[in-house]
């Protein structure tokens, strides 16, 4: 469960259906690859998990009324908002800013905007998604470049990692670094309940001389701000690390963390789809399969990604959660699940607090001085 910091309680945003105990999630219908029936099945899904949950489902109503009707467990836990437009996986951020009010991408970021729903749930076009939210939440004070922070199964002692950013900007300066640093802290800590998580620095190899010039500053920084961000700094981490009992907290630019996921996720779906195809050979292979059903079931829950579905947008006013486009509806569930969740936590409060002292310190200690901060 997602918790709020212990030394701190909630900091402090009004949260629309808190007093009623209602979680409001605002959903876009209409941008995954597999359609509106989808996200529809996964928001049933997802209130049945979760009594507390309701749902704002944007998109055509001409599309979505049958589709809800359907769905027994939807009845008196969902509204519909109309929007007639649909951001394609084609269409460019700049257009959809210019172009796209009445999208169902734009409405569902509108209603967290707004107070109307507590945290929001896209499937669609991750570049248009980010674009929007920016435009219409604005970034936090001391955030330069938001980060979309992924959850990634690992050998740790909560079963998952946290690695930031994934895909919201190609670069990221050291002074991003170290923000990305203090926001993937703060949501691991409310995820898990970690008091003082570990962070890397993802690099080609942990000796402090390797990297990139804005690595080896980012490096300093976030090895000064390990108070600040009530973390530890295990230094610099490779990729064979990202699911290792080291870290918790693995820290990188968006190119090599978009790239390195869906790596992860090439590299999981292929092991899943060799041990079928081995398990299904023969008559004895087949016999095995069935007397090990019960630990390949664990072991195929463990390595689903449908499961962890959805990057988390860090540094935003407000909680907007990214599901693959090609998610099903265990997988758009999942998404819905995490940012109910999320909505509940109030991890910005302190996750803001902490940016802000950062940057103010990064500013005026600058990457190259050596004064504790």
């Amino acid at each position: 469960m997602m918790t709020s910091e212990t030394e701190h309680p909630h900091a402090g945003e009004p949260v629309p259906g808190s007093a009623s105990g209602r979680i409001i999630i605002s959903v876009d219908a209409m941008g995954g690859d597999r359609g509106p029936s989808a996200v529809v099945s996964g928001c049933a899904q997802s209130v049945r998990d979760n009594p507390r949950v309701d749902i704002l489902l944007h998109g055509d109503k001409a599309v979505l009324e049958p589709l809800v009707a359907r769905e027994t467990a939807l009845a008196g836990r969902l509204t519909l908002v109309h929007a007639e437009g649909v951001v394609t996986m084609h269409d460019k951020p700049s257009h959809v800013m210019r172009h796209g009010k009445d999208t169902s991408m734009w409405s569902a970021i509108t209603a967290l905007k707004d107070g109307t729903g507590m945290a929001a749930v896209s499937c669609g076009n991750t570049g248009a998604l980010m674009a929007v939210s920016m435009l219409q939440l604005r970034r936090m004070e001391g955030v330069n470049r938001p980060a979309i922070a992924c959850l990634w199964p690992s050998r740790g002692r909560h079963g998952f990692n946290t690695m930031l950013d994934v895909g919201a900007d190609v670069k990221a300066e050291a002074e991003d670094l170290l923000a990305y640093a203090i926001m993937g802290v703060t949501y691991f800590r409310n995820g898990f309940g970690e008091p003082r998580p570990r962070v890397g620095l993802l690099n080609v190899g942990t000796e402090e001389h390797k990297g990139r010039a804005e690595i080896k500053a980012a490096h300093d920084l976030i090895s000064r701000h390990e108070e600040t961000g009530r973390y530890e700094y295990v230094g610099f981490v490779e990729g064979s690390d990202i699911p290792s009992d080291r870290v918790d907290v693995i820290v990188t630019d968006g190119f090599t963390g978009n790239v390195a996921l869906k790596t992860g996720e090439g590299t999981a779906k292929l092991i899943s789809d060799f041990t079928r195809q081995s398990l299904t050979s023969g008559p004895l292979a087949m016999l095995g399969a069935i007397l090990a059903r019960g630990a390949l079931k664990r072991l195929s829950g463990r390595i689903d990604p449908r499961r962890v579905n959805g990057g988390v947008f860090l540094g935003l006013n407000g909680t907007v959660v990214k599901s693959h486009g090609s998610a099903d509806s265990t997988g758009v569930a999942a998404a819905i699940g995490l940012a109910a969740k999320l909505a509940q936590s109030g991890y910005r409060g302190r996750m803001a607090e902490r940016l802000v002292i950062a940057s103010k310190t990064a500013q005026d200690a600058g990457p190259g001085n050596g004064e504790s901060a």
